[in-house]
């Protein structure tokens, strides 16, 4: 099967971002093809293009997809990415993560394929020296899951001084939301996701949501923190493969929407938008949890003109109700 100049490798396609991904993709005129080994991927997300099951550390069978559909890029979704369990089992994620994206990079120069848009994070800046962060920003992650994707990164940037790969890495804060359409949305097990499990709280399948920690020093003692809506994060993946198809060199970008909301505003405005009331408990801080993470994104703006539609708390909290709604009904 050759490619027909628009089809897009998206590894991971069939999680959480990936698929939003995918689907804004089809809507822009691409080819989505997802590769996923289906581990925490859900085969219902894969609505937009074919599935092929595959991990990528499986060399020689992603070669035989890259011979096969010739992709113009790929988008690099697959990867661990929860941070506690990446404390407890760090050798899961350095295998994924770090190894998976060699073998992804490997097979990647093996086809000449030259232009990758890569799914990165805040974590890489650990605890950051300075709020808002911007790119400039020491990175020194504090966690496994940090680490792998900063070590994906250098990797990338290796490649591109050695073999001439061109990337983009997107490091994005707390993705949020759902699609407007409630075609697909977030459905994470173990879900550890703030908004979901407030959600849960609010559709009366969860007892209570706990808040960790109100001595912060931030103004209602709670965590605050940047939330990005998905549709936002692939409009964004989707303005990278642009610039990078027209030649555009290799960068690195915050994605956020430059000002953060604490626990309690969270759960704030999820009570107005449910318009149902739950239980909240107040708990201990958990280790290792800065008191506040907020993007400065202005370069994303500056280099792919991206620009957040839909940062309003109350738009992305209702977004996924709509789906949460939708996807308990059915499961």
């Amino acid at each position: 099967m050759s490619s027909n100049g628009n089809t897009v490798l998206v590894t991971g396609g069939a999680g959480y971002i990936g698929s939003h991904a995918c689907k804004m993709l089809a809507d822009t005129g691409y080819t989505p093809v997802v590769v996923d080994n289906l581990s925490t991927g859900s085969p219902w997300s894969v609505q937009w293009g074919e599935l092929e099951e595959c991990d990528i550390r499986d060399g020689e069978k992603l070669n035989q997809i890259f011979e096969r559909y010739r992709p113009v890029a790929v988008m690099h979704f697959a990867a661990k990415a929860y941070v506690g369990e990446s404390v407890e089992k760090p050798d899961i994620y350095y295998n994924n993560n770090v190894i998976g994206t060699m073998s992804l990079l490997d097979c990647m120069h093996q086809n000449s394929v030259q232009q990758l848009v890569f799914s990165s994070t805040c974590a890489t800046y650990g605890t950051p020296d300075q709020v808002p962060i911007d790119e400039t920003c020491l990175q020194a992650p504090i966690n496994p899951y940090g680490m792998s994707k900063f070590i994906a990164e250098r990797m990338m940037a290796d490649y591109g001084l050695a073999y001439g790969l061109r990337f983009v890495a997107l490091r994005y804060f707390n993705a949020a939301g759902g699609d407007p359409d409630a075609e697909i949305g977030e459905a994470h097990d173990p879900e550890t996701h703030l908004i979901p499990l407030i959600l849960d709280a609010a559709a009366g399948t969860r007892d209570q949501i706990q808040v960790y920690g109100t001595d912060y020093d931030t103004p209602d003692g709670t965590c605050i923190r940047d939330y990005i809506h998905v549709t936002d994060i692939a409009d964004a993946h989707v303005l990278a493969l642009k610039h990078l198809l027209e030649d555009g060199d290799s960068q690195f970008l915050n994605l956020g929407n430059n000002q953060g909301f604490s626990v309690h505003e969270v759960i704030a405005a999820a009570k107005r938008v449910t318009g149902r009331d739950f239980d909240v408990k107040e708990v201990a801080r958990r280790p290792g949890d800065p008191a506040q993470l907020v993007s400065n994104s202005t370069l994303a703006e500056k280099t792919l003109g991206w620009i957040p539609k839909r940062s309003d708390i109350d738009i992305q909290i209702e977004d996924a109700w709509r789906w949460h709604m939708k996807y308990y009904q059915h499961n």
